[in-house]
């Protein structure tokens, strides 16, 4: 079977191509459109009466200069203040529910990109989350859907109420002069060079500016997480100089953006005036030969004047329609990017696991050119507990992320009961493994919640059980609001052992019968290591066990130890066995024995604290 590329999606690199990019970007939001269709349909006919409507409004210039002005029309002149208002009035409730509408539409379209970003960011393979900063996904997964809907439906909405309006404006023109009309809708004809030219630095522009975009959203990211790492460091000098750095670079890009676009709108305001001084040139000259009435002239160049108006201040609004384009774009590239775990669609399911778990020739690498495995082979039977050390880098969680494929080896294959982890269904394969980890994360939220996690649905009695288990039921009583007590972002309010049991706990709810421990106690006292490994050993209990150990002490009953260095195995048997042979794992056991006994290791922990930090 082929092996996924080694090029996972790079967040901040788009298309360069923007004729592409514009096609594809309405194509693109022509998917998330297409259901609430014809709501936006109603939408867009709002906007050909209101735009209408503006026209009605100069027409009236017309008759009301020459039958009231000139021919002194009392009864017309009295009807006319009320016409106007009524128009008005129409024109206003058009207005609002074409809002209202629009609104709905480019909300609903919001949510439905934000959620198809959400599931396609769930679906990710993890070397994208080992390429893409918490920034990067923060600003193309959530920011990009705001623009682009927000953007497109409110600009489009303008765009057609002035077309409309532009339409009907037209046909007042050419009823009252079709000789002035040439000449002001030919003026019109100049504006499409300016707006290429604009349309080519935008995106330049942009494409400079999202990568540091992301960049603050990391920064901001890092900040909250990393509070402890910068006081204790004294970083925050070093951390303001990085902020003020990026922000520097961002003010200067929103500089170049105003510089090389904004001269879009006096581009806009001289061709318009160059227009209506035209007319107003000409238009005596047509006045004086009789041509065209007064009433006319003034209707013509009402209309003319609400037709340029939306014109002069077209740039704001055709750059913002641009940067919801290129934003689109974006969607699209992360849309119509392929995972191994979409592809990983297969009818067989992993019911149980009969007879082991088999590593054959595996070599993987996280990028190309940098091999991490290289050709590991063993075989852990069901039932048996494995042991895997060695030196650190040598690949060892790298092994352990093959089994729940959190990646693809590059070439040979793993096996469970015969069938290649690739050939089963991703969720069947993944409800057979539990995996135990140096550093678990913890959802924000309840511990309730969180050990929901292992088991939807478990009973009260179940999580009681496995919070017994997890040696956490002393802890449990003592918390203010036992299992639906908040334990913060991470489980920041927990302290390290908490939160190890806690996972372990969330781990015996699952009841898998692979259990994956991934140095889960190396990071403890040797207080709170005695009571996590008590845990750990309800949690190994009749299942079987592949365990990454930096303590030797705990892994001395391992059916077989597996010593990995630079990736591949160096030595294998049990511990009685290894000693014996003298070798690799025989000298890492003296060198950490002979430093416990030195007084430098275990003996010097505190005790841990058990209750919930504050």
């Amino acid at each position: 079977m082929s092996s996924p590329s080694k090029t996972p999606l790079i967040l901040s690199e788009v298309s360069d191509n923007p004729v592409t990019s514009f096609r594809r970007g309405y194509a693109q939001f022509w998917r998330f459109l297409k259901p609430y269709a014809l709501w936006a349909l109603l939408g867009i006919l709002l906007t050909i009466p209101i735009g209408a409507l503006d026209a009605v409004m100069t027409a009236f210039l017309k008759p009301f200069m020459d039958k009231v002005m000139v021919g002194q029309d009392q009864q017309f002149a009295s009807m006319v203040p009320f016409y106007i208002i009524a128009f008005t009035v129409v024109q206003g409730l058009l207005l609002y529910f074409a809002a209202l509408i629009n609104g709905w539409v480019g909300g609903k379209i919001a949510v439905d990109i934000k959620q198809a970003l959400y599931k396609k960011l769930l679906s990710m393979d993890t070397a994208f989350f080992d390429a893409n900063s918490s920034g990067s996904v923060l600003f193309r997964f959530s920011s990009d859907a705001d623009t682009a809907s927000g953007g497109l439906i409110t600009n489009i909405k303008l765009f057609l109420t002035k077309f409309f309006s532009s339409l009907s404006l037209v046909c007042v023109l050419l009823y009252n002069s079709w000789q002035l009309s040439i000449l002001a809708i030919g003026v019109l004809l100049v504006l499409v060079l300016p707006m290429s030219i604009v349309r080519k630095r935008i995106k330049k522009i942009i494409s400079q500016s999202m990568k540091k975009s992301t960049k603050v959203a990391t920064l901001y990211n890092e900040t909250a997480e990393g509070s402890r790492v910068i006081k204790s460091f004294n970083l925050r000098e070093r951390m303001y100089r990085r902020f003020s750095a990026t922000m520097d670079f961002l003010f200067r890009m929103n500089i170049k953006m105003v510089r090389d676009t904004n001269w879009l709108a006096p581009s806009m305001h001289l061709i318009t005036a160059l227009g209506v001084a035209g007319v107003l040139y000409f238009g005596m000259h047509l006045i004086l030969t009789g041509v065209i009435t007064s009433g006319a002239f003034v209707a013509f160049l009402a209309a003319l004047i609400m037709l340029y108006t939306p014109i002069k201040s077209i740039g704001n609004n055709y750059i913002n329609v641009q940067q919801a384009l290129l934003a689109l774009d974006r969607i699209y590239q992360i849309l119509n990017t392929s995972s191994f775990e979409e592809r990983a669609q297969s009818d067989k399911q992993l019911k149980a696991i009969k007879y082991g778990i088999a590593f054959d020739s595996v070599r993987f690498g996280y990028s190309a050119g940098r091999e991490i495995l290289k050709g590991v082979s063993f075989e852990v039977k069901v039932g048996t507990k494995v042991a895997l050390v060695g030196n650190s880098g040598g690949g060892k969680t790298t092994v352990c992320s093959l089994i729940p494929r959190l990646y693809d080896p590059d070439s040979g294959s793993v096996t469970i009961d015969g069938q290649d982890l690739r050939a089963l269904d991703l969720k069947s394969l993944r409800s057979q493994v539990a995996v135990v980890f140096q550093d678990n994360f913890l959802f924000e939220g309840t511990v309730r919640e969180n050990l929901l996690c292992g088991r939807e649905g478990a009973s009260e009695d179940e999580l009681l059980r496995a919070v017994h288990d997890a040696c956490l039921d002393e802890f449990v009583k003592r918390l203010p609001e036992g299992l639906d007590t908040q334990i913060g972002e991470r489980g920041l309010r927990l302290s390290g052992g908490q939160r190890q049991r806690l996972a372990i706990a969330r781990a015996i709810l699952k009841d898998a019968p692979l259990v994956i421990l991934d140095e889960a106690t190396s990071a403890l006292d040797n207080r709170s290591e005695k009571v996590v490994q008590k845990a750990l050993d309800t949690l190994m209990r009749g299942r079987t066990t592949i365990v990454i150990a930096h303590r030797l002490s705990t892994i001395m009953d391992a059916d077989e130890i597996l010593v990995i260095n630079d990736g591949a195995v160096a030595e294998r048997g049990t511990h009685a066995a290894l000693m014996q042979k003298d070798g690799a794992y025989a000298a890492l056991y003296r060198s950490q024995f002979a430093r416990v006994r030195s007084g430098a290791s275990e003996e010097t922990a505190d005790a841990e604290s058990e209750g919930v930090k504050s």
